[in-house]
């Protein structure tokens, strides 16, 4: 709505896996967001194209690593969470060192990668709005600077120093 120029050029691809829960709460809310989507497809679908492509099925690593590189972005809108494991996987994805990660505040990961990411509040429409404008109108270049900036952090930031840190902390426990 805010930029019809992107209308028939841009498409989201939302990918979700199937829910298969006993949980009301949960199917509940899977019914809100596919509804949440066909209305906004039936607002600004044309005959040959619809804004937000949403596939509901189990994806292979494999499969979301060719998502994950064919992205111009990847919008990470998290309410509350831990770490936020796609982030990361995003970044892994991406040695072409192109795409940008737009990630919620609330995404654990968002403290890692405040500098290079772009940080939303997702309740906040417009906010997110603007940061998939900038992250679309993002060139080459800055692509390049903040995702190696990322992928740096992944590299270093790993299971493997997370767990050497705990052991460093239990041994100085008198």
């Amino acid at each position: 709505k805010k930029y019809p120029e992107y209308q028939g050029k841009f498409t989201f691809i939302q990918l979700s896996s199937p829910i298969d829960s006993k949980i009301a709460q949960a199917n509940s809310y899977s019914t809100s967001v596919t509804q949440e989507i066909e209305r906004i497809n039936n607002l600004y679908k044309t005959n040959n194209w619809k804004p937000i492509v949403f596939i509901k099925k189990y994806h292979t690593h494999k499969q979301l690593d060719h998502y994950y590189r064919l992205a111009n972005f990847c919008l990470i809108t998290s309410l509350h969470e831990g770490m936020n494991l796609i982030s990361k996987e995003f970044v892994a994805a991406r040695d072409d060192e192109k795409g940008v990660l737009i990630l919620s505040q609330f995404a654990g990961a968002s403290k890692e990668f405040s500098r290079d990411a772009l940080i939303i509040n997702p309740y906040d429409a417009n906010q997110t709005a603007e940061a998939i404008h900038t992250a679309l109108k993002m060139n080459d270049t800055e692509q390049t600077k903040r995702m190696k900036k990322l992928r740096n952090i992944v590299k270093h930031h790993n299971t493997y120093r997370w767990a050497a840190e705990i052991l460093k902390m239990l041994v100085s426990i008198e």
